[in-house]
Parts: C-alpha cells; sequence; structure tokens
C-alpha cells in the first residue's frame, strides 16, 4: 500500500467504516499521528471526535523498544517478557512510568482543557492511528476503554503489521486494516508525507471537528409559573439526554450568571440537559436579605422541580442540583425535601451550613467543591460533610471563592460533569407523580 497522507488512510478507512453497525459511536484518537486520520472518519459517520492519551514505555536505554504503555486514570501495562529481553529492572521501569505519567497529563490539559473524555459506557468506540508496528500503546488504549465499559472496541488503522493484527484481533471487537504487509519495517515506509505532527496542528483538527460535530442542545426560554410567582428560565436540553441538572446560583446571580452558564455548556455538551431560572423575582431581587433566606430559594427550587414534572419531554429524566454559594445550601434544603427524587448534588463554593438541621436529611449523592483558597468556606464544608449521609469534599487547589483564577473553572466542571454521570447512571429514571 502506498498512500499519500494520513487524510487520505481517513478517507479509505472511512469507507470501510460505514459498513458497521455501530451504536452511539464514538472515534477517538491516538494523538499525535493518528488525529488527521481519525478526523476523516469522524466526519463521515457524524459522530464526536476526540483524543485517547498514551503513551509507549520504552526499554530503559533503548526508549524505541516498547515494553508497555500507561495511559490516562493511570492505567498502564508492562510485558514482563520484554522488560526480561530488554534487561529491565523494576526501579528503571517505575521512573520511566513517572515520566511518561506526567506527559499523558501535560497533553490532557494541552489537547482537553483538563475536560473529561466523553461518556465511554455503553458505546461504539472507534480508537484511530495511523498504523500499527508492535501496537503497544493502541491495544492497552484499547483494553483501558473495555474497563471503562465501552459496548465495543473497533480498531481502525491504515496498515499494520500482520504479526500484530492476529494478537489484536484476539482483544478487541473488530480491527479495521486496510493493508498487512509481510515486509513491514515502520508505518512510515507506507506514507508519501508522513510528518511529525505539531502539538498545535493536533489542537487545530480537534477544535475543527469539535465546530464541525458539535450537536447543539436544543435551548430555550420558559417562564416557570406558580400561583402568583413568574420566573425567567433557560432550558437547554441536548439529544438523548442523560439527566437535568437544575441550578441554584447564589449571592442573587441570575440565570444569566456567566460562570454557571459555563458550567451548563460542558454539561450539555456530556448530554446532560440544563435548567438556569431566576431564584427571585426582580422585586425579591431587591430585598438583599433574600439572597440569604434558604427557605425561600429551597422552595424556589421545589417550584423548578414541579415544573420539570409537568413537561413531558424531559419529566422522567433523573434530576441533580447544583448549587453556587447560597445556592448550595438551597440545593440541599430542597434535597432534604425531594428525598430519592434528587440523584446528585453538586455544591461549588457552596453555603451548606445554611441549610441547618436538614443537612441530616439529605440522602443524594452530595459532592462539595471548595477553592484552596477560600479558607473559610473550606472550614464551613467540612462541618458540614460530616453531617450529610452520603458526602464527598473536593478542594480545588489555588482557588479562591469565585473561581476566577486560570483552570479553577474547567477542573469544577470536570467534577461536576463526572459526578452527575455516575450517579444518574445508577438512578436510572425516575417515577414522576
Amino acid at each position: 500500500m502506498n498512500l499519500i497522507n494520513r487524510k487520505q488512510a481517513g478517507l479509505l478507512l472511512s469507507e470501510r467504516i460505514l459498513e458497521i453497525p455501530l451504536h452511539d459511536p464514538l472515534v477517538l484518537a491516538l494523538p499525535r499521528g493518528g488525529v488527521p486520520v481519525a478526523f476523516e472518519v469522524a466526519k463521515a459517520l457524524g459522530a464526536p471526535m476526540d483524543v485517547l492519551i498514551v503513551r509507549k514505555v520504552g526499554a530503559p536505554k533503548h526508549e524505541e523498544f516498547g515494553i508497555g504503555a500507561v495511559t490516562e486514570n493511570n492505567h498502564y501495562w508492562i510485558d514482563p517478557q520484554a522488560m526480561q529481553y530488554a534487561g529491565a529492572h523494576a526501579v528503571d521501569v517505575e521512573q520511566i512510568l513517572g515520566r511518561e505519567r506526567e506527559e499523558v497529563q501535560r497533553r490532557i490539559k494541552l489537547y482537553r482543557q483538563d475536560r473529561p473524555l466523553p461518556r465511554i459506557q455503553g458505546r461504539s468506540i472507534v480508537v484511530v492511528d495511523d498504523g500499527l508496528a508492535t501496537g503497544v500503546t493502541a491495544r492497552v488504549a484499547c483494553a483501558y476503554l473495555r474497563q471503562q465499559g465501552a459496548a465495543e472496541v473497533i480498531l481502525a488503522v491504515p496498515v499494520c503489521s500482520p504479526q500484530t493484527a492476529a494478537v489484536v484481533r484476539t482483544e478487541v471487537d473488530q480491527l479495521v486494516c486496510l493493508d498487512e504487509p509481510e515486509m513491514f519495517f515502520a508505518v512510515g515506509q507506507f506514507y508519501q508525507e508522513f510528518n511529525q505532527l505539531e502539538d498545535q496542528e493536533v489542537m487545530d483538527l480537534l477544535r475543527q471537528a469539535k465546530i464541525e460535530g458539535e450537536q447543539p442542545p436544543e435551548t430555550r426560554d420558559v417562564t416557570l409559573k406558580e400561583g402568583t410567582v413568574e420566573l425567567g428560565g433557560i432550558l437547554s436540553i441536548p439529544e438523548n439526554p442523560k439527566g437535568l441538572v437544575i441550578f441554584a446560583h447564589g449571592s442573587g446571580s441570575s440565570r444569566f450568571s456567566p460562570r454557571n452558564q459555563e458550567v451548563a455548556r460542558t454539561l450539555n455538551t456530556a448530554g446532560l440537559g440544563t435548567l438556569l431560572f431566576d431564584l427571585l423575582t426582580p422585586e425579591e431581587s431587591g430585598d438583599r436579605g433574600n439572597v440569604f433566606n434558604i427557605p425561600l430559594l429551597g422552595q424556589r427550587l421545589l417550584l423548578a422541580t414541579r415544573w420539570v414534572d409537568r413537561q413531558e419531554e424531559i419529566a422522567a429524566l433523573p434530576i441533580g442540583f447544583f448549587g453556587a454559594s447560597t445556592g448550595g445550601g438551597a440545593a440541599l434544603w430542597a434535597a432534604a425535601e425531594l428525598g430519592s427524587k434528587v440523584s446528585a448534588v453538586v455544591s461549588r463554593g457552596g453555603r451548606p451550613d445554611l441549610t441547618g438541621p436538614r443537612l441530616k436529611e439529605v440522602t443524594a449523592p452530595t459532592l462539595l467543591l471548595v477553592g484552596g483558597r477560600d479558607e473559610p468556606v473550606i472550614q464551613m464544608n467540612r462541618m458540614a460533610l460530616a453531617e450529610l449521609r452520603n458526602g464527598d469534599l473536593k478542594i480545588i487547589p489555588g482557588a479562591t471563592h469565585l473561581f476566577e483564577e486560570p483552570g479553577t473553572m474547567i477542573q469544577v466542571e470536570r467534577e461536576a460533569t463526572g459526578w452527575f454521570l455516575a450517579h444518574f447512571a445508577k438512578g436510572g429514571g425516575r417515577a414522576v407523580a
């Protein structure tokens, strides 16, 4: 096989992959070389694309000889036979693993801005690289995805060593390969153009894939009415939502809170619906004391939950609360009232202490996120954690109360997304009264 470049390789691979029935497909590229190939595959499938970070673990003093690989979440595999053949000692390998783990984190930060991988569980995952020689990194990547709950793992490469292909076929659901030439020395020998990609090229392709493949959620302005109370809201529902997160803003913020809107966009991208709404009427907002009126704010969350119950398209979705500042106290106040109707709560820089004795009644799994430089609120949350039946506290290093420091809101988004997805999956749907 004589390929012009990675773009052509991706186009040819796409023709083969389109023949395979896939369920909720996700294309994951192995950077850097796999990214331009995967870009064409994702475009042909109309599927989202991202990168899975995997690093080869080379033998000490012979780095090109792969003895294993390490991927995200510290998943790794070392081939004991290859390690013995290379004369590698455990101490040396551990040092190399440490370096490669650091590089994995650097690339996650660079390519995904520290965002978690898209949902893996229950999906057809198409892993793409520009070719396989030993295939160590791709094999470890596929094993990791299987561990994360992928429904099936398809490994797609333009060219592969026949010996490696024979092994890989026993470890994945399908291997899609255009050619398995006997005279295989290196992947680059089968390309006319096989330049080393730079980080910026990878990021540009990922950005373009996101723009082309993104299906924006259906977003509309809504009015939550009950009795004489009318509250403005923004409802965003992605395709096939996994749950709905209702926001409780703090310190008098409205549905237009830029930080909460940022969190909502990340949740939408992960397949979660969001409802941002004003907890106070315009008249009530004029009284600063209402910002700390937790029973009033909590009642408004109950109102919002009842409104959701009346909306046929979202009524059966698992519900979660995301509270910020005093809204964190209100979210827990309402969660105590609603019991099992609330599947999860996340509080950002929240004031759970304002929930009072109701804190002990909260049954929903609760994640408390606090900035590492927000000392008074850290202490309040630690005391609240001791009262909660099912809670966890995460400190975001370097963050102050408003999480204005670079990268801190990204960490909030990552933690919140993972918390809601995990607990919505456990809870499933909900009964509507």
